[in-house]
């Protein structure tokens, strides 16, 4: 009598931790959700498996009824009663399934015994378990990371699943596209929020707005944050590093430039005989902390500007500078 290989759907061995089959199924479960595979049938079939091999494995009580009996595994009392030995093996010859009655006289019987129940009893009451946490990749800005912003998402909601008809089952099987929920996903407009001081990485979470569970909550949503670059700041945690043009006589002299940061520009002033290169550190001008008032800070490279089109008194002055200061 054949049988499915649960451990072979999601890929796991038959030793393989909660966790490993948890990972397993997400993985999986990603890969051919019918939303990603839209009007693949083959990838539809192939989720209801994934489904179903987890729903088994994920509980403990399940996956010993299963490792010892197989896809059969529902019928476990049945088998006790009517005195059945059972062996379920995963070996290279494939899979089966072996019988030893022993001196119990009556096969006829047994079976009737066997089979009366398959209709009622036999259905094992689903365990509520929430739904699955959902990652969402959002690109932000450093303006928006800086003070905030609101954005509206194309999301999935949940609807009447058009497989079970809303029932969450299937052939008296819990519907493997909506997870027995009954639920199916279609798109839903959400407006949420990007906290000042998000960083590249940051996950923010969105309560109850992942997958549906099944007899559960639903998941959470969590927006993952990728930083895009700025064509004047470089991030680095919470400090902000940028450049500032500082004139040749300015740098010398001493004096005062203009200096933007994301508040909008100020005043820097600028020591006489500022080398090139030097770092002026401004104090809480850089990133917001994310979840509380402080700043970081501004870092400002300065890049002395050579002065062009030098007219002939200029040049004149130049080169008395050159002969009072030789080499």
């Amino acid at each position: 009598m054949s049988g499915k290989d649960y451990y072979r759907t999601l890929g796991v061995s038959r030793n393989a931790t909660e966790k490993e089959i948890k990972q397993a199924y997400r993985r999986l479960a990603r890969k051919y959700h019918p939303d990603v595979n839209l009007g693949d049938k083959s990838a539809e079939a192939k989720f209801k498996e994934i489904n179903e091999a987890y729903e088994v494995l994920s509980d403990s009580e399940k996956r010993q009824k299963y490792d010892r009996f197989g896809d059969q595994w529902q019928y476990a009392e049945q088998f006790a009663k009517a005195g059945q030995q059972a062996q379920w093996d995963f070996g290279k010859g494939g899979t089966y399934t072996t019988f030893d009655f022993g001196d119990l006289g009556d096969l006829g019987g047994i079976f009737d015994n066997l089979f009366r129940g398959f209709g009622t009893s036999s259905r094992a009451a689903r365990r509520p378990r929430k739904g699955e946490s959902v990652d969402y990749p959002i690109e932000v800005t450093l303006e928006e990371a800086y003070y905030g912003a609101k954005r509206v998402l194309e999301l999935r909601a949940e609807e009447l699943c058009s497989v079970c008809g809303g029932s969450g089952r299937v052939k008296n099987r819990p519907c493997a596209v909506c997870g027995g929920s009954g639920k199916a996903i279609r798109p839903k407009r959400l407006e949420v929020k990007v906290p000042p001081g998000v960083k590249d990485g940051s996950r923010i979470r969105i309560a109850g707005e992942g997958s549906p569970g099944y007899g559960g909550a639903k998941g959470d949503l969590y927006l993952v944050v990728k930083m895009l670059p700025h064509k004047a700041f470089e991030r680095k945690g919470d400090d902000l590093y940028t450049e500032v043009s500082v004139p040749l006589v300015t740098a010398v002299l001493g004096g005062e430039v203009e200096l933007a940061t994301l508040k909008g520009k100020l005043t820097l002033k600028i020591p006489s005989e500022t080398q090139n290169g030097r770092v002026f550190r401004l104090a809480r001008q850089g990133m917001p902390y994310l979840g509380n008032s402080s700043q970081g800070d501004l870092f400002a490279k300065v890049r002395v500007v050579l002065p062009t089109k030098l007219t002939k008194q200029e040049r004149q002055l130049f080169e008395q500078l050159r002969a009072l200061r030789p080499g």
